[in-house]
């Protein structure tokens, strides 16, 4: 198989107009040219140059190997490669004795939490026979999507069934981004992409440069996940949450979980704590339960709102938008006291929502559907908060979650619960804005005007307002008196991190801590990732048992 990379064609192109480039850029015909896929589609539009999208692709041709090879080094293309089909190593390193392995394990794995970590743990362990058992505080996905949109309507917390908790995890209310940083060699990524795909996602993820899917999307394909690890022997248990474990002789022996009152005990010698970065009661168990655990750094801030219309200029420097989607943007800067400051979950034609899980505390974070067509962008701008940040607080692991907590009880108090927002240049001048400028503001959620200086402590507001204005070096206007700013960002990532081994194992033996609750991941697709690897992890120990 060959691949070619940096094939150029107009923003307004069909496939038929990629395969003629591949033809004329390998120098064969028609006949030769078996088919091809599309592995990678981004978009070139640097200043000085026409606008337009740059795929990568890999090419089946009528010949054999040496054929091929001979081909390559006649067309002397340093984008034109051999390479082979890439395969989902990991599952290939899957033993075929499922059966046996669950014997060795007295009980069927439990696994709390079933966000992404917590799902594709679920997922790969009922492929391999071990029939797992999940339990969820919040709701399966289509009854959590009525719970969240009434809150927004009218402002009533179900504590455990909102933005945060549920199925699906913190990510079904953030529009599904699916890219990441982690570098897998073992096929991981593009296997969570299939997988999407497999359950009701378009197939453009599996080559788009920043992949999502979308909230409105994402209901059902959890939903038909779900149905899947039902089909293979998997056991949901919904609207029950994790309340104690029981530990003999340092090894993980059962759990007891709590659904309308009544506690219920499941026997367990392997628990995966998938529990989200938002479970503060868990880590509260956890840690008096002696679970080993430190804290971790985070960052805070604010959701800040563009026009789209403005980003989409800067970055497709004024292309034809009817060819383009929504552009995005990511700016970063760290300045003398090494303090970053920092764009996160952008939000491309996206909402500002409560994302709150708390009674009198409030948290935000943002969305887009599918088509991102919303008539704004919003991203989090947010500073770096270590543990010397919430010393104030003591030394122990859950400090960072007292600091969290402090920011959203502020930010609640403001608004009485409302998305709390100002003006950009009025948070700068000190005063309350009395109203939008050249655009309005696009929530879910209730939101009034307050004074958003009173939130963040000096140091990190001092370095938020100096990363605004830096940013405006990169993109011109971004520091604009009429910027959207809502408060609080506060939920970015786990503020603890539970240790574990090379096993991926606690110092408690048997329990698994995963993914981005546990301080292993920083979104949909490293948390699934991680949640696969535990999954192995869980199968090896089994075999060693």
């Amino acid at each position: 198989m060959i691949r070619i990379q940096q094939i150029k064609v107009p923003l307004k192109h069909t496939k038929d107009d990629i395969e003629r480039k591949i033809k004329k850029l390998l120098r064969i015909s028609s006949t030769q040219l078996k088919d091809f896929q599309i592995r990678k589609q981004s978009i070139d539009a640097r200043r000085g140059k026409e606008a337009c999208y740059v795929y990568t692709a890999d090419v089946n041709l009528d010949m054999h190997a040496k054929q091929e090879a001979d081909l390559v080094k006649k067309v002397h293309n340093k984008n034109i490669m051999l390479t082979k089909e890439e395969s989902s190593a990991f599952l290939n390193n899957l033993t075929n004795t499922a059966v046996t392995m669950k014997r060795k394990l007295q009980h069927r794995p439990v696994i709390a939490g079933s966000g992404p970590a917590g799902l594709f743990c679920a997922y790969l362990l009922a492929m391999q026979g071990f029939e797992p058992v999940i339990i969820e505080r919040g709701k399966k996905a289509e009854e959590r999507k009525l719970d969240v949109e009434n809150f927004w309507k009218d402002g009533m917390l179900n504590p455990s069934s909102n933005v945060q908790f549920g199925e699906g995890g913190a990510g079904t209310f953030s529009d599904g981004k699916l890219n990441t940083l982690v570098k897998d060699p073992y096929g991981r990524n593009r296997f969570v992409l299939e997988t999407f795909v497999k359950f009701g996602a378009d197939s453009s993820i599996l080559y788009v440069n920043k992949p999502h899917i979308g909230t409105d999307m994402l209901i059902g394909i959890l939903k038909n996940m779900r149905e899947e690890i039902i089909r293979l022997g998997g056991i949901f248990h919904f609207e029950t949450c994790l309340k104690d474990i029981q530990i003999q002789d340092g090894k993980i022996c059962s759990v007891m979980a709590e659904k309308d009152g009544q506690m219920r005990q499941f026997p367990a010698d392997a628990l995966v704590l998938a529990i989200g970065h938002s479970a503060r009661d868990t880590f509260q168990m956890l840690h008096d339960k002696n679970l080993p655990m430190e804290p971790k750094a985070f960052a805070a801030g604010f959701r800040v709102e563009h026009p789209q219309k403005m980003i989409n200029e800067h970055q497709y420097r004024g292309a034809d938008m009817r060819l383009l989607p929504a552009a995005s943007y990511k700016v970063t800067s760290s300045f003398k006291d090494q303090r970053g400051v920092y764009s996160f979950c952008m939000c491309p034609g996206g909402y500002v929502v409560n994302a709150s899980s708390e009674q009198n505390h409030l948290a935000i974070n943002g969305m887009s559907y599918q088509k991102r067509d919303g008539s704004n962008a919003n991203s989090a701008v947010i500073v770096a908060v270590t543990p010397k940040d919430f010393a104030r607080f003591g030394n122990s692991p859950l400090c960072g979650i007292a600091f969290q907590r402090e920011l959203e009880a502020r930010a609640f108090a403001l608004g009485n619960g409302k998305i709390v927002q100002q003006l950009y240049g009025d948070y700068k001048a000190g005063r309350i804005s009395a109203a939008y400028g050249e655009f309005d503001s696009q929530t879910k959620g209730s939101r009034m005007f307050a004074d958003l200086g009173t939130l963040l402590p000096d140091e990190l507001k001092t370095a938020f307002i100096n990363g605004m204005e830096r940013f405006a070096g990169y993109i011109p206007g971004f520091n604009r008196y009429d910027a959207i700013l809502s408060g609080i960002e506060s939920r970015t990532s786990s503020p603890v991190r539970i240790l574990r081994n090379e096993t991926y194992q606690s110092a408690v033996s048997g329990i698994y801590p995963c993914g981005e609750g546990a301080g292993y991941a920083g979104g949909i697709m490293s948390a699934a990732m991680d949640g696969m690897k535990t999954a192995q992890a869980v199968a090896a120990g089994a075999m060693a048992m």
